[in-house]
């Protein structure tokens, strides 16, 4: 059947004018970094997750409840965040392994539920069931999912198949993504504009290495919660630490 598009701009779904982005980041060899460690942690009470009932396309989906633990804490520290710097301009190259990204429904739920790609990359989304997902993705413009946010793709996948977007973001670090067949799948991007990013550890701590010596914005991306930011000056060769805490 053929997919069918729905809720993208006139510039279709994949074109997105270039005007009012930032300049491309450069890569390039850096000479003498310094690192940036740290921990994120999590202060006050660890909510039981989010229950959905399961009340559709059952033979597939499973029955029963759905638990979503958006905000898990692991030892007092806060798993599935992100630290980044903002408005990096040059420096060292992104990893091999970030660039395009792939969500995969399978038994109506997203895979994985938090990936990190390259800003102005592919997302491709693959519908392994063989019922009608709807997926549609947002920018988070604040960063969390309880703050504004603006439809990026909403994308009717009604068979097994995949649907394949460019992904330029203007504003916010991540994306949401749900299905509007099915209102217990959700799932997130964090979208990197620049290769100084660390997935925090499940120990809690992070770190981002080969910095070029300078003062720069550091950020805390989680998809629930309001996000933090902080200060920090690296030295040529030297190590900076910045610890955040979450409540």
């Amino acid at each position: 059947m053929k997919q069918l598009l729905v809720g993208i701009s006139l510039a279709g779904l994949c074109a997105v004018s270039n005007v009012g982005y930032a300049a491309a980041y450069k890569e390039g060899a850096v000479s003498n970094g310094g690192t940036i460690t740290g921990s994120v942690k999590f202060a006050g009470k660890d909510k039981d997750p989010k229950v959905y009932s399961i009340t559709k396309d059952n033979d597939v989906c499973g029955t029963g409840q759905r638990k979503i633990d958006y905000v898990r804490v692991n030892n007092g520290h806060l798993m599935d965040t992100v630290v980044y710097l903002e408005k990096v301009k040059e420096g060292k190259p992104f990893p091999a392994d970030v660039g395009d990204a792939s969500i995969d429904q399978k038994g109506c739920e997203f895979n994985p539920f938090l990936q990190v790609m390259k800003n102005k990359s592919k997302l491709s989304a693959v519908n392994s069931d063989p019922v009608l997902h709807n997926i549609h993705t947002y920018e988070l413009i604040r960063g969390d999912a309880k703050g504004p946010k603006k439809t990026l793709t909403n994308v009717s996948q009604p068979d097994p198949g995949t649907v394949t977007n460019t992904i330029k973001m203007k504003r916010g670090p991540a994306i949401k993504v749900e299905c509007d067949a099915h209102d217990f799948m959700h799932g997130f991007v964090f979208v990197a504009k620049n290769p100084y990013f660390a997935k925090v550890a499940e120990d809690g701590t992070f770190s981002i290495g080969d910095v070029p010596p300078g003062s720069y914005t550091i950020k805390v991306w989680h998809g629930m919660l309001k996000n933090k930011k902080a200060k920090v000056k690296v030295e040529a060769g030297g190590t900076a630490t910045v610890d955040f805490t979450f409540k």
